[in-house]
């Protein structure tokens, strides 16, 4: 894979990486894509057009048909879209369908931000830095929660929290890329950090990664 600087952020649903790789990417001058959005639009158009959460051969066939449009439904962040990704991001066909998209799309220079479940483990290993964002479930629950509210949805936060941790078993044990922090990764823990904090803190390990290595004298 080549072209620019790829930044790989990883993490489970509601830990914040996708505000901050939205805001590195900002920051740095970088492309950025949010991989989830891949797998909603395939959940979303798979749903609309009448077809099972656990039909992977209509899964697949709609992510290989994926277009640009479909990552500009109004309905992608709705929970029962949200359910339904879920699902289908742990079936091989989909995932293997989506997988080209996002390494041409990390080829792009100067740089790329690319959030996701398994951006630094499987679609792009070699990323120069790569960053698993987490927190615990409770205040992972609270966020959506609150983020729900702010929309004006009906939000139940021990269902929200009941859902989040299937979620979360779902994507840790799937047999396919399961979730889980690369071996080179930086794990930043978001529990007890707000937005600005947690982007500081990513842009210091960022820039020392992305630093190149001072001459030594002889």
């Amino acid at each position: 894979m080549s072209g620019g600087v790829v930044i790989a952020v990883d993490g489970p649903v509601a830990a914040g990486k996708g505000t901050l790789a939205r805001s590195l990417a900002q920051c740095l001058g970088f492309h950025y894509l949010d991989s989830g959005l891949l797998y909603r639009a395939t959940a979303a158009r798979l749903l609309a057009e009448g077809g099972s959460a656990g039909d992977e051969a209509a899964a697949e066939a709609v992510a290989l048909a994926l277009s640009g449009e479909d990552l500009e439904r109004s309905d992608l962040r709705s929970e029962g879209v949200g359910q339904a990704a879920s699902r289908v991001a742990a079936m091989p066909g989909v995932r293997a369908a989506l997988l080209a998209f996002q390494q041409r799309f990390a080829a792009t220079p100067p740089g790329v931000v690319i959030d996701g479940r398994d951006i630094g483990t499987v679609v792009c290993p070699d990323a120069r830095v790569k960053l698993f964002v987490t927190a615990s479930a409770a205040e992972r629950a609270r966020r959506r929660h609150e983020e729900l509210l702010a929309r004006g949805d009906s939000a139940d936060f021990a269902a929200i929290l009941a859902d989040l941790e299937e979620r979360d078993l779902r994507d840790t044990t799937r047999a396919v890329s399961p979730l889980r922090a690369a071996d080179d990764a930086f794990t930043l823990d978001t529990t007890a950090l707000d937005a600005d904090a947690a982007l500081k803190t990513a842009l210091e390990l960022v820039e020392s990664r992305l630093k190149p290595p001072s001459d030594t004298a002889i």
